[in-house]
């Protein structure tokens, strides 16, 4: 079974103690009450950077530019109790936008610590490759998780 192709950004800037990272409260649907990244589902003829602006804006109403986006590899999701759940994600970052973070009906967004993640309220496979695409850092990653659909299994870095 194929996977879903699927974006996320991760928004940073300086805050006054340090790098700090937007993420959102997910509000509906798939992951709801989970802190989770800014993105979402690529439609049919969107690049993944097309995808990912678009999400971007819906979710939290800041504008990004295919400019602004710096590639930090991805993640393939492997759910192998529910295959229908597997995605493959493309994931980016983004020093530079416009407009201020905004809730959307489908996230809360909010500025974290990019030194105290809150990983106790994230899908659990997000410490194992999250610090490093925070710290500039690309990934090529591979992520099964167990038949509860939330721990992991197993994650793989693959090499590029």
């Amino acid at each position: 079974m194929s996977a879903a192709a699927v974006t996320l950004c991760f928004l940073l800037r300086e805050g006054e103690n340090g790098a700090e990272v937007l993420l959102g409260l997910k509000q509906t649907g798939f992951g709801k009450g989970k802190i989770v990244g800014i993105g979402g589902h690529v439609e049919p003829g969107e690049s993944d950077a097309e995808a990912v602006i678009r999400e971007v804006l819906e979710e939290t109403a800041v504008v990004l530019r295919q400019e602004d986006l710096a590639d930090a590899g991805t993640v393939r999701f492997v759910f192998p109790a529910r295959p229908e759940w597997n995605m493959a994600t493309r994931l980016f970052t983004a020093r530079t936008w416009n407009g201020e973070p905004t809730a959307s009906d489908e996230i809360l967004p909010e500025w974290f610590s990019v030194s105290s993640l809150p990983v106790d309220r994230m899908w659990q496979d997000a410490d194992h490759w999250l610090p490093v695409v925070l710290e500039g850092g690309r990934v090529n990653v591979v992520v099964t998780m167990h038949t509860d659909n939330e721990s992991v299994a197993s994650s793989e870095s693959l090499l590029d």
